[in-house]
């Protein structure tokens, strides 16, 4: 019995420190996460990052397996001739390749 209220306290006292140390670096986490989104010069460079648009054209590709990504497959289908990316016709490109069933 002695044995089983001793493991017990142990047990209470590890627990105690990690809640303390678990406090301590979530209270250090939100103090960088709020100096980082208040500096200024952070901002700036949010501001600098462009935003790229993605381009397609037509080059002769034809197939799925040529797609990267479903996007590009449906602007071949809508846009470039001979392209045997929907077998069923239903106007969704790829739908095994890119999960879109």
């Amino acid at each position: 019995m002695n044995r089983l209220l001793i493991i017990t306290l142990i047990g209470l006292a590890i627990w105690q420190v990690y809640l303390k140390n678990n406090s301590v670096i979530e209270e250090k986490t939100s103090q960088v996460v709020s100096e980082l989104t208040n500096n200024a010069e952070m901002q700036n460079f949010e501001k600098e990052i462009p935003n790229f648009k993605v381009t397609y054209r037509c080059d002769g590709r034809q197939y799925c397996s040529q797609m990267g990504s479903y996007e590009e497959a449906k602007y071949f289908l809508n846009n470039c001739p001979n392209t045997k990316m929907d077998g069923d016709r239903d106007g969704i490109p790829c739908e095994k390749q890119f999960n879109k069933w």
